[in-house]
């Protein structure tokens, strides 16, 4: 372990990370400033070898770069080693391996293991059977690593997270729940402009308001995105078709005509206020180029900082 580097002392080895709404506002703002402080040191190039000897394994159903690159570098950064896993060449999918035994097994080899699939179901299964930390890299249902690098990003630019108004356009889908819930949980104001009968769900709104109400923070849906981008600190999209949808791919395009984070709508924000994708982009869909590599736009520092949010999370985690 690098001399430089003091964990906190607050207790989350063991802990699994299944949706952002799991943990609490201080576990969330811990994992924050760990991410920090790893960033400067990588910047510096200062070795932080914190999980020295640990192997991390890495199970991806679904196509992936950002999750895939960063968990792996990152792993590599602190000391571990990622063993990538294909369900294809594992008997879980072959010849039909239950996930508990699965599991089970890995438990004893692995200390730590990242899921990026589709059903929630699975990644719920996998932490009820191992006895390691699992990670949700992504879920149809929840993104949380990338709601920990969102609010690295937006407390990186905007110097705070309470308060600010953080608006996300498009589709009320898997990042914008996992968004909404981390914002509501630090106590900022969350937005959902989506088009009629894309509203993130019921059950998720509901929840995001009873932690609002707790921190301070506040939950609007919106149908209209030049109303929700009026003093915006943050304007925030994602594809308007997802992994999966892709049968859905025309009708989506038709629907959400008019809801393109342009130079207009951006004109419309904070004068403090950023850009956020997630990526991967489409260019004059959810959102322009102009935009997107404007001098607004903070997707670069968001890609990047998947890598600084994850080295903390799993920092934090892993025994």
């Amino acid at each position: 372990m690098s001399p430089s580097i003091q964990l906190p002392t607050l207790t989350l080895k063991g802990r699994d990370l299944l949706r952002v709404g799991d943990w609490s506002t201080g576990e969330i703002l811990v994992t924050l400033d760990l991410a920090d402080e790893l960033k400067a040191l990588h910047a510096a190039r200062t070795p932080h070898r914190l999980l020295e000897g640990r192997t991390i394994g890495m199970i991806f159903r679904k196509p992936s770069t950002r999750t895939r690159v960063s968990f792996a570098a990152g792993i590599g950064q602190l000391g571990a080693d990622a063993v990538q896993l294909s369900t294809l060449g594992m008997h879980v999918d072959a010849r039909g391996e239950s996930i508990q035994d699965t599991a089970l097994v890995l438990s004893r080899y692995l200390d730590g293991l990242v899921i990026r699939t589709f059903a929630q179901a699975e990644v719920k299964e996998y932490a009820e059977h191992a006895s390691i930390p699992i990670v949700n890299g992504l879920t149809d249902d929840a993104h949380p690593c990338q709601a920990f690098a969102d609010l690295l990003t937006i407390r990186e630019r905007l110097g705070e997270l309470h308060g600010a108004r953080i608006v996300y356009v498009g589709d009320g889908n898997n990042v914008c729940i996992s968004l909404m819930i981390a914002c509501v949980k630090v106590g900022a104001s969350f937005v959902a402009a989506t088009p009629a009968g894309y509203e993130p769900p019921a059950k998720a709104v509901e929840r995001a308001r009873v932690l609002a109400a707790a921190s301070g923070g506040s939950i609007e849906l919106c149908g209209d995105a030049r109303e929700a981008a009026t003093g915006a600190d943050v304007l925030y999209t994602d594809v308007w078709t997802s992994m999966g949808q892709e049968e859905e791919s025309a009708q989506r395009l038709r629907d959400f005509a008019g809801w393109t984070i342009d130079a207009g709508l951006v004109s419309l924000m904070s004068s403090r206020g950023i850009v956020l994708h997630c990526l991967p982009a489409h260019d004059g869909e959810e959102i322009t180029a102009e935009v997107l590599y404007g001098p607004r736009s903070a997707a670069w520092d968001q890609a990047e900082n998947r890598l600084h949010a994850q080295k903390a999370l799993l920092a934090l985690i892993v025994e």
